[in-house]
């Protein structure tokens, strides 16, 4: 079912421009604020990233033909230090441990690099869309540093969007105490009309791909305005310190 998944999403990547142009808008933005070395993606899904971003090692937790392994995000199968940057679009909500996630990011990622995500914001206006009009569910009453054993029935594709937001918004000191190493330097609310009118990976829009660039361009003029109230997007990063 996975790996079904991806394929439907490879096509739509294919065939919807909507969906590319908005990506790619994610894509740059990953790109801008990563250092030089070996990347490593988690979640590689469609496998798109390397279009935009050399010297990556694109992983998910199936294969297939566009991705260099199979990962399981819990335990990185790479040596300490190994890796500039870690980056992922989409892929924190899934993560059933994301405290098990974070440790490893942080045992894999050499100092002064970084974790870079694109992940759901839950904000006033985004909640009815991720509650009501989506499929993945929203629960704000979890504790996302909770460590536990792994659920062996739970599907990959499984979710919380509210994990995100819950990591770096409401429990942001909880995690920055778990994880004294890791300083978050950057958190931006992004992506307010354009995305829940595309459809994301889904065959409709209601935008025409024409209009993206200059709505992301208004977009990003009022995020420091209104991104808390009306986001979509969080645009997470966070560099690993030395010693």
């Amino acid at each position: 079912m996975s790996i079904e998944i991806l394929n439907e999403h490879r096509q739509l990547w294919n065939k919807k421009p909507s969906l590319r142009a908005i990506y790619s808008d994610y894509y740059r933005r990953i790109v801008n604020q990563c250092i030089k070395g070996r990347s490593l993606e988690i979640g590689g899904g469609t496998g798109n990233l390397k279009d935009y971003l050399g010297e990556v090692i694109s992983t998910d937790i199936v294969l297939n033909s566009w991705l260099d392994a199979a990962v399981d995000a819990h335990s990185l199968p790479f040596k300490n230090e190994s890796f500039g940057n870690i980056v992922g679009v989409d892929i924190l909500h899934h993560i059933e441990r994301p405290h098990r996630f974070l440790a490893e990011a942080e045992r894999v990622l050499q100092p002064g690099g970084r974790i870079i995500f694109v992940e759901p914001a839950i904000t006033p206006a985004s909640w009815a869309f991720y509650n009501f009009a989506h499929p993945e569910p929203v629960d704000m009453s979890v504790n996302p540093l909770e460590d536990g054993s792994l659920d062996p029935n739970r599907k990959p594709f499984d979710s919380n969007q509210a994990i995100p937001s819950l990591l770096f918004a409401k429990y942001r000191k909880q995690t920055e105490s778990a994880f004294p190493l890791l300083k978050l330097i950057n958190l931006e609310y992004i992506s307010f009309f354009v995305y829940p009118l595309s459809g994301g990976f889904r065959s409709w829009s209601l935008i025409p791909s024409f209009l993206i660039s200059p709505v992301l361009r208004f977009e990003n003029a009022i995020a420091p305005l209104v991104g808390k109230c009306m986001a979509f997007r969080l645009f997470v990063v966070i560099e690993k310190r030395a010693g």
